[in-house]
């Protein structure tokens, strides 16, 4: 996943995903380069991030930079990637431009949950007899993204394919005011779809309650092509019997059909249906990244409203006492690090973490749903820390005016080793124990108490006399060689249920205790 892609879904910003057969196998280069550019920059103008999906040396790219796409579009060597390729195209290690199908796969993966595309695929003419039916049907029944499209391509046959989704359990609304379902490039097919949206609102509502429903299945979003641009279905019509009959001629079949007819019919509609398919792409992306963003904004007012609240939450929780990072890893790109100011080429990725924060995140996979105690600055930092860990109880977490969420950047070489690693986390200091005995009830109820070497040695002795006097079960995470000793100053260890430390923590454990070091493990590794 692209950084700038992954750090739009970790701070819960609307992100669309966008397909490359259109511009692998759909138009000729360079307009399909500068038509992929075009899309995207829609999509950033109405304040969502695009993510063009990719198959690029054997490897799924959710994001894709300038120099990829073009690489996308130039090469004569690309592969049409949906679901039953997948497998093949990514052990060869080939490259190819994802149809809806795949696209949806990839996207699904990553997190994202509305994809645009120009139109998708159906079942074809005469596929009551040839059972040529397109794995974007499929896909959208069993796959759970919200795809926008101007329909199913005109080349299709319309009646049976809204048949077929409906089999899928696939709910297919049309965009606007009219529940015409549109034909690709002509606003109208002589078909309803069930439903309709009037806008993107009412289209992102619709999203959000299948979301949330948790159905396998996705939502299709039929957008009429502007009316300025729309082809005349009777000329188009035209043109598409005269190109079925000549497919059929060459015995052209499959997956080379489309591409095939869509060209076809450019050239007997003298590039009117590909202005029409240019401006529909662009309309689709437009209402795509709206849609997008009133998605993104309807489901951070539903996990806002959903915060788990403490006194509702029965059985008694976990708590998780410790510390919140903003981890930022910058590994280099060559196998020496040149020091002297100058910049060293690299990779750098920020991820969320803190000791505690790791229990606790672990302990929500696990649906035990801990309490996490810990403390945090108002900053971007901590809006997309909270973001990100939505799926945990942050309702005790401290948010301090005037501090700053903890950070951590680790320089490491080429071969994974730490170079140097700098630590701005003085505001651990706050998880005080005046702040934590805030939640005595909640401790001494608790089936598990976590608590990280981060938590000052105060805070760490109060718990532990809390655990004596109540007989609770204290998981201590040592943390790091300097922070491990902190229960063993005093008695307070006797009290500890377990203990994780690595050889370097306990080894200083051992020390503080007096213990002498065992013979040969002075060495070990």
């Amino acid at each position: 996943i692209q950084p700038s892609v992954q750090e739009a879904l970790m701070e819960g910003r609307p992100v669309v995903a966008l397909e490359s057969t259109i511009i692998t196998h759909g138009m000729a280069y360079p307009q399909n380069l500068s038509m992929a550019r075009e899309v995207e920059e829609i999509v950033t103008t109405n304040g969502a991030v695009p993510a063009t999906v990719g198959i690029l040396r054997g490897r799924i790219h959710v994001g894709l930079t300038d120099k990829e796409l073009e690489f996308l579009a130039s090469n004569k060597n690309v592969v049409k990637v949906s679901r039953r390729d997948l497998p093949f195209v990514l052990s060869q290690g080939l490259s190819g431009g994802t149809t809806v199908s795949g696209t949806m796969i990839a996207a699904h993966k990553a997190g994202i949950p509305v994809f645009v595309t120009g139109g998708i695929g159906g079942v074809h003419r005469g596929g009551e007899n040839t059972l040529d039916v397109s794995a974007d049907l499929t896909e959208l029944g069993r796959t759970p993204v919200a795809v926008v499209s101007a329909g199913v391509k005109s080349i299709l046959d319309i009646g049976r394919t809204l048949e077929y989704l409906e089999t899928q359990g696939v709910c297919v609304a049309a965009f606007g005011e009219s529940r015409e379902f549109p034909a690709f490039f002509s606003r109208q097919s002589g078909f309803q779809a069930p439903y309709h949206v009037r806008d993107e609102e009412e289209a992102a509502e619709l999203i959000a309650s299948a979301l949330e429903l948790g159905l396998s299945s996705g939502v299709l979003i039929a957008v009429p092509c502007p009316q300025e641009q729309a082809a005349s279905g009777q000329v188009i019509e035209e043109a598409i019997q005269q190109a079925l009959s000549e497919a059929r001629s060459k015995g052209i079949t499959g997956k080379e059909l489309t591409p095939f007819m869509l060209q076809k019919i450019n050239e007997l509609t003298d590039g009117k249906s590909l202005d029409s398919n240019l401006a529909l792409i662009q309309n689709n992306a437009r209402v795509g990244s709206c849609i997008a963003v009133a998605l993104s904004r309807i489901q951070k007012a539903r996990r806002k409203k959903n915060l788990p609240r403490r006194e509702d939450t029965t059985p008694p929780q976990p708590v998780v006492i410790g510390g919140i990072n903003v981890d930022f890893i910058a590994k280099a790109q060559n196998p020496v690090i040149l020091d002297g100011g100058q910049t060293n080429a690299g990779r750098v990725r920020r991820t969320f973490g803190g000791v505690g924060r790791n229990l606790a995140d672990c302990l929500s996979r696990l649906g035990q749903n801990p309490l996490l105690l810990s403390a945090v600055g108002i900053d971007e930092h901590s809006e997309s820390i909270l973001h990100y860990c939505h799926h945990m109880d942050m309702s005790a977490v401290l948010q301090l005016e005037g501090k700053s969420t903890a950070t951590y950047c680790a320089v490491i070489t080429s071969a994974g080793e730490l170079s140097v690693g700098l630590g701005d986390m003085d505001i651990h200091h706050q998880i005080t124990e005046q702040y934590v005995s805030q939640f005595k009830e909640n401790l001494c109820q608790a089936p598990l108490v976590c608590i990280d070497g981060n938590v000052p040695l105060s805070t760490i002795q109060y718990v532990c006399r809390l655990a004596r006097e109540h007989r609770l079960a204290v998981c201590y995470e040592p943390t790091d060689e300097n922070k491990a000793s902190k229960p063993f100053l005093s008695d307070s260890w006797k009290v500890l249920t377990y203990i994780s430390p690595n050889l370097q923590e306990l080894r200083a454990i051992n020390r503080t205790l007096g213990n002498p070091l065992p013979a040969g493990i002075e060495y070990s590794e």
